[in-house]
């Protein structure tokens, strides 16, 4: 998806001075230096990627270490994840169009650097909310870097299969990122301290920059310099203000003031927002993009399989810990069949697209995920690794890997080069806060089947078993009906030039 047709030419000159030219008249060189290995750029960008991906989910292993070294009261303990979350994605829109506009590499170094020096403040924290504001910054460098990581691919590798590929492996990054947190998070925590989850990503930061500033080449729209401010803040406390009141509706309900005071002032920050963006000339998030029906269609998917797809790390994790009773290493280490099927789905779905097109490849993902979301969905107190998680995880996770490729490669192919960061970022806006959606949701859900599980005089296992299977009910609905919408929603496209072999590709990535 998203490799089939002709890349859009700008509306803004493009400024590099070291990649191949997405059209030979959108892109300019400014300085008579060598062009930097396209492995290279993969690397740094990947490795960006990775970082913030997994600093999304490393603190949960964690987090009974932090409540008693710092004496973290429920509320602050939410708020050390939380912080994260919603700072993340509040700043997203805005640092993909900074990349856009003030230069991708340069907004990539800034936001590695925010996010490295960040995260040796929280290693370093002796108080709660030192730890918290840390993490609140950290948020906003992975906002900074995420949608900069995918820009510098769309820009440095041409529109088809090589781009495809680029993507599939940015994607599987990502991923594994994410499913990494968890063991990543236990193995740190029970050998070393859990300051080490946040200062495990100062040397390894200080290592990208190095490699970034040598490798990457500078690419920038040749639009005026100037961000949207009045958008950016809109869109970001309407966002934030949103998501809070989505975080809240675990602790108070839906119907509470707590909840829905902040939930309808996002809704209308977020609707003068459009307002704003409908006047301005140069509006942060151009409107027009959503008449293209792959960046709507995609974006909207993303959203909800989003919501979905977070119950299987949160509530796996939770499951494998407080019923079948595993340390945190074991627990991180029961993920890598979680882990290498997405990334095997991932790295798959680029050759995949060579013969077949994205959309019917995201619908055998999406289905294959159903179904191991189905079939997780019958855990109890008894279960074990080989005949509980195993095979479901199998399954639902080669499911979402298959799919998010194609996703990722439609919600970018619209859009023309100087809206690359911006489209970026909504990619990641959607997933994430169609994933803070979607936790408040199922976690609702669950507390609600385990409060009626132990009324019923339960042991505790068998109601938090029973909770957690609930969850996975919903969120095989939830699966089920982003893939239903991608039937509907999705164009389809050609497979002829999608991946390795279709029309000469260029193999380098």
């Amino acid at each position: 998806m998203g490799a089939h047709t002709p890349y859009p030419p700008s509306s803004a000159t493009e400024t590099s001075d070291a990649v191949p030219p997405v059209t030979s008249s959108a892109i300019t060189s400014s300085a008579p230096r060598a062009t930097p290995p396209v492995w290279a750029v993969l690397l740094a960008a990947c490795a960006g990627q990775f970082l913030v991906v997994l600093d999304v989910s490393v603190v949960n292993m964690a987090l009974p270490s932090m409540r008693s070294s710092l004496e973290l009261g429920e509320t602050g303990l939410q708020w050390v994840v939380n912080a994260y979350v919603l700072t993340f994605a509040g700043f997203l829109l805005l640092g993909g169009r900074a990349a856009d506009l003030f230069g991708r590499k340069r907004v990539f170094l800034l936001g590695l650097g925010l996010f490295t020096a960040a995260s040796l403040a929280g290693g370093l924290a002796q108080e709660p909310w030192q730890l918290i504001a840390a993490r609140a910054v950290q948020g906003v460098g992975a906002a900074v870097v995420s949608p900069a990581t995918l820009t510098i691919l769309t820009t440095t590798f041409p529109h088809g299969p090589a781009r495809t590929r680029a993507i599939g492996t940015w994607t599987a990054v990502g991923a594994g990122g994410g499913a990494a947190g968890a063991l990543v998070g236990g193995l740190l925590t029970e050998y070393l301290s859990w300051r080490w989850v946040l200062l495990v990503n100062v040397p390894v930061g200080a290592l990208v920059l190095v490699a970034a500033t040598v490798w990457l080449a500078e690419s920038r729209s040749g639009a005026a310099r100037r961000l949207d401010m009045p958008g950016a803040v809109l869109v970001t406390a309407g966002l934030a203000a949103l998501a809070y009141g989505i975080v809240q509706t675990e602790a108070h309900g839906w119907s509470a003031a707590a909840s829905l005071v902040p939930m309808l002032a996002g809704l209308a920050l977020l609707g003068v927002f459009l307002t704003v963006e409908a006047r301005t000339k140069e509006p942060l998030m151009p409107l027009r993009l959503f008449r293209v029906r792959a960046v709507s269609a995609a974006n909207a998917v993303m959203t909800v399989f989003g919501a979905g797809m977070f119950a299987m790390w949160y509530f796996m994790s939770l499951y494998l810990q407080n019923v079948l009773h595993y340390s945190p290493v074991k627990a991180g280490l029961a993920f890598l069949p979680h882990t290498l099927s997405i990334v095997l789905g991932s790295k798959l779905a680029p050759r995949l697209m060579a013969r077949i097109d994205g959309k019917t490849l995201a619908i055998v993902g999406g289905t294959l995920a159903a179904i191991g979301f189905g079939w997780q969905s019958r855990m109890d107190a008894d279960g074990t690794f080989l005949g509980t998680v195993l095979g479901p995880a199998l399954v639902m996770s080669l499911g979402s890997g298959l799919l998010m490729t194609p996703l990722a490669a439609a919600a970018t192919s619209g859009a023309t080069a100087s809206d690359a960061g911006l489209v970026s970022g909504l990619v990641n806006t959607s997933r994430q806060m169609g994933g803070a959606l979607g936790l408040s949701v199922l976690a609702t859900v669950a507390a609600e089947r385990i409060s009626s599980a132990r009324g019923h005089g339960d042991t505790a296992e068998k109601a938090l078993a029973a909770g957690y299977a609930q969850a996975f009910t919903v969120a095989t609905g939830i699966v089920a009906a982003a893939t239903v919408l991608m039937v509907v929603a999705l164009p389809r496209t050609s497979a002829a030039t999608a991946g390795p072999g279709g029309g000469g590709a260029d193999r380098s990535a």
